[in-house]
């Protein structure tokens, strides 16, 4: 016979078991909120990775798409969650590029979020309309200066980093242009094609259909490198402007204070998954880059990503609303 004392030893250690196993995380669904709208790029990306951290977790990964106010809405969403795990942010460049635009943010870019990994980088392109009598770069830049004050450019919204990569450009090369936002890549890209305005930086995922399309012609892309979508097209940086770099990029980050184990163990899944060939595969056929870095590596570039976009709006005249 089990003595008395020993059986309810066994008891109890059974039960601390069943309740560790019960609250071990994760044990329900996780929210995954994308703050743009769907099949946007961070929406793409979102939608590449959930399901395969829904299976390396076992649990539910759920994408909900909140738009509004240049993704500062769903972002919100996420700063003021619970720091439980529960909540993640597929956040994307504005998340450094919405502080150049706004005096007043509802959150802070550095205290409110928990970094967890970079998953992808991807370069912008200069398109221009086909009537537009320039094939480079470089006689792009020669074309707006003998037209000073006279070149409008779209982008798809005031802060977003096509919006701010064209900025940087022409602040660089001291190209006077008019800016014209609109709200998204497709109504900007419809117009563009529409010959409404000549020239504009898009996203590579946008742009390269048009380009291939013949509707948009291609110029030059912001990467430090070729793109493997346009392989045709030389950077910016070798074309025109040495050392000029502006890339859209999307990263996973939880709300502030949320317990530095799950942030490991995000970080782990997501890393692994990133270097799944099928994932590099889906993420290179729309030209960009997986990434997978640790958790302070990401915070690191982030704050890189602040100080840089800071200076660029400076010195390009911008004044937060």
């Amino acid at each position: 016979m089990v003595p008395a004392a020993c059986l309810l030893s066994i008891l109890l250690t059974g039960a601390s078991a069943v309740h560790a196993q019960g609250t071990a995380y994760p044990n329900r669904a996780l929210r995954m909120v994308v703050p743009s709208s769907a099949g946007g790029g961070s929406d793409i990306a979102a939608r590449i990775v959930a399901p395969r951290l829904a299976e390396r977790l076992g649990q539910q990964v759920v994408i909900e798409n909140r738009p509004g106010a240049g993704t500062v809405i769903g972002t919100d969403v996420v700063a003021k969650a619970a720091p439980d795990g529960y909540t993640v942010l597929m956040a994307i460049s504005t998340l450094a590029t919405n502080p150049v635009m706004y005096r007043k943010m509802p959150y802070d870019t550095v205290r409110d979020f928990a970094p967890v990994t970079q998953v992808a980088s991807l370069p912008n392109m200069l398109i221009v309309h086909p009537s537009m009598p320039v094939n480079t770069a470089r006689e792009f830049v020669a074309f707006v200066r003998a037209r000073q004050g006279q070149i409008n450019f779209g982008s798809s919204g005031t802060g977003t980093n096509p919006h701010l990569a064209m900025e940087l450009f022409r602040s660089q090369l001291k190209l006077d242009m008019t800016h014209i936002p609109y709200k998204g890549s497709a109504p900007a890209i419809i117009d563009i094609v529409a010959g409404h305005f000549p020239a504009m930086m898009t996203t590579i995922i946008t742009g390269v259909p048009h380009v291939r399309s013949g509707r948009v012609r291609g110029l030059a892309v912001t990467g430090s490198k070729r793109s493997n979508a346009a392989p045709h097209l030389p950077t910016i940086a070798e074309s025109v402007l040495p050392g000029y770099e502006a890339v859209q990029w999307y990263g996973v980050v939880a709300p502030a204070k949320t317990s530095a184990e799950i942030v490991a163990r995000l970080n782990s899944e997501l890393v692994r998954i990133l270097q799944l060939p099928d994932i590099k595969e889906k993420f290179s056929g729309d030209g960009a880059d997986t990434v997978g870095n640790s958790a302070d590596e990401f915070a690191r570039f982030i704050r890189a990503e602040l100080d840089k976009w800071n200076k660029a709006g400076r010195e390009a005249g911008i004044k937060p609303e």
